[in-house]
């Protein structure tokens, strides 16, 4: 009986869940028009290429590149002309065609819609992206089953919620920092109880997290404050700028982005905590609440080192090559721990794990009242 009521359970949740996706899908952004009024984009195979006018520097490459692509996709489907791929000797943004490769082009139209030019983008990526997402979620409904389905829609829901809600919100002028913060909390009150259902387990790790999450925005707006961080440190954010959103605070925006990235962490130990908590009360149910106390903080202090950790290269691997670099010259510590990169790096890491640490206690806290009867039901 119990396990079909659980499983019915799991059904309504995929049932909430995707009705949810589809309504947060169908939400415009206000960002929908596009910028380019006489261009298109589309597929096309290149055909043929010619490399005469690639300047070859050491490493670098400038010039362009001359392809003959045949456009697959689109209104334009068939249409055979050549494009021009600009070269600006980065290594990050150059690409060089070969005969075989599918691109993604934009095709520049007159007022006639006559093509006139063609702009070779990038290699097209986006059939292979969806075949290694959609390898991945089937891996995870064989692993988990009606889980693993609950799962994928609360990654498509998180994902909606930032491009439908965060970003277009900020960008028409809301607060980045508050924006954040509420697209988290939402974040984590979905989640959770996927994870631990619709229970007191979930509630407290939901309030335990929370907590945490408000401490650490006040944490992380004091430090970006006192250490005098400037949100242009995040990347492309100057961009945003030159794009016309002069009022756009990015500094906010910064103090946001430290909160949100450290939040799967605090969620992850939250419900830790808040788990081992109702095992032990159903297992245990005469036991003190200052026992249980002590048996979640035992949990969360063996969960605090690892997340920490875990933060910490994430944080670093991103920033792997600058540090190469300084230590490649020989950069003085001083200098290194002084530049605002670095800092922005070393702020991040300590206002997350600030919560990290604080969700423990907050969370068995929380637990203590509300697992008060000493049973789980």
């Amino acid at each position: 009986m119990i396990k079909v009521r659980d499983k019915r359970k799991d059904i309504a949740f995929i049932i909430a869940f995707l009705i949810a996706s589809i309504v947060l899908l169908l939400i415009p952004t206000g960002f929908e028009k596009s910028i380019y009024v006489n261009a298109t984009g589309a597929r096309a195979e290149v055909i043929a290429t010619d490399d005469s006018t690639i300047i070859q520097t050491g490493l670098f490459r400038t010039g362009d590149q001359r392809c003959r692509v045949r456009v697959l996709s689109g209104e334009h489907k068939g249409l055979e002309m050549d494009g021009v791929n600009m070269l600006s000797g980065s290594l990050k943004d150059d690409k060089v065609f070969v005969p075989g490769d599918i691109a993604w082009v934009l095709i520049e139209r007159d007022q006639n819609n006559t093509p006139i030019f063609i702009n070779m983008i990038d290699y097209y990526r986006m059939g292979k992206e969806v075949l290694l997402v959609a390898v991945f979620v089937v891996v995870l409904i064989l692993f988990s089953g009606l889980r693993g389905v609950r799962m994928v829609l609360s990654f498509i829901f998180a994902f909606l919620s930032i491009w439908k809600l965060l970003i277009p919100s900020v960008l028409h002028g809301m607060n980045p920092l508050l924006m954040c913060t509420l697209t988290l909390a939402l974040l984590t009150v979905v989640t959770l109880p996927i994870v631990a259902g619709v229970t007191r387990r979930s509630l407290a790790a939901i309030l335990g997290s929370i907590s945490a999450m408000a401490i650490t925005v006040l944490i992380s707006v004091f430090m970006t404050s006192y250490l005098k961080i400037h949100g242009s440190v995040l990347e492309m954010s100057e961009s945003l700028l030159y794009c016309g959103f002069m009022d756009l605070d990015l500094t906010s925006l910064f103090a946001g982005v430290v909160c949100l990235s450290a939040g799967g962490a605090i969620m992850d130990l939250s419900i830790d905590v808040s788990a081992a908590m109702w095992e032990v009360g159903e297992h245990a149910p005469d036991i003190s609440k200052r026992e249980l106390f002590k048996s979640a903080m035992e949990v969360g202090r063996a969960g605090v080192g690892t997340q920490i950790t875990t933060l910490l290269l994430a944080y670093m691997g991103s920033y792997l090559t600058l540090m190469m670099v300084y230590m490649a010259q020989a950069t003085p510590i001083p200098n290194i721990f002084t530049s605002k990169s670095i800092a922005a790096e070393i702020l991040q890491t300590l206002a997350g794990s600030f919560g990290i640490v604080l969700v423990t206690p907050l969370t068995a806290l929380i637990g203590m009242m509300l697992f008060r009867n000493n049973k789980a039901k």
